[in-house]
Parts: C-alpha cells; structure tokens; sequence
C-alpha cells in the first residue's frame, strides 16, 4: 500500500517554515528560475539564525508555490520539500504522524504507521 502520492495541492507550502536551502540548493534553483545565484538569494530568500531560508508571501505561501497550478521550481525543489511527509518528526512519532495525515490529503489515510514508516527514504 502506497503511503504517499502527492496531489501538488499546496497545503505544505503553506506557513513559515523551515525550508532552508544547503549545498548546491541555490544554484540549481537560480539556473532553473534563469537568475543569478544572487539575484535568487536577493529577490527570494530570507536570512534567519544563520542559515538561508525560501521566503513567503505576505499571505504566508512560500514565492514558489502557485495556487491551482503547483510548484514552480519543483524539479530542483529544496530537500525539505523533497522529503514531505517523510520528516523526522512523523516518521519516528505516530502522533505527529497524524496530524500530518489530517493535514495532507496526499498521505493515505488507510496506510497503517508502520508502512508509513517502512517507505521513509531515510
């Protein structure tokens, strides 16, 4: 039974969150957006305890997501993009695990927690 089948429906984009950009992050988003690596840190990022953050609209939805069409840089899309819903935190604890599937209509609500857990990437 499949755990997880993303329905770009952009509840995950949704929040301040903490999609930090690491590694070779901003210049793979910079080259898909066709900007220089500091005209994408400039016109999309935030800077927060140090690290580089994907900023959000005033609204709250992260500069890359497009309502009723998706993400615009989804083929080089961060790593915490790449790993929903397989996050630490609802991988190791059902309760969050919960919530998440509440939240997320991509998460199989008939997918037992162990399965969810057996299909983690991590």
């Amino acid at each position: 039974m499949k755990a997880f089948d993303c329905k770009m429906c952009g509840v995950c984009c949704h929040g301040e969150g903490g999609i930090f950009l690491q590694g070779d992050e901003v210049k793979k988003i910079s080259h898909h957006l066709k900007v220089t690596p500091e005209a994408f840190v400039e016109q999309y990022c935030v800077v927060k305890n140090g690290r580089l953050y994907v900023g959000t609209d005033a609204s709250g939805w992260c500069l890359f997501y497009i309502i009723n069409k998706g993400c615009a840089i989804h083929p080089v899309k961060p790593e915490p993009c790449r790993l929903w819903p397989f996050f630490s935190a609802n991988v190791k604890d059902k309760d969050t695990w919960k919530a998440a599937q509440e939240a997320c209509p991509g998460i199989n609500p008939d997918c037992p927690f162990e399965d969810f857990q057996s299909q983690s990437p991590k």
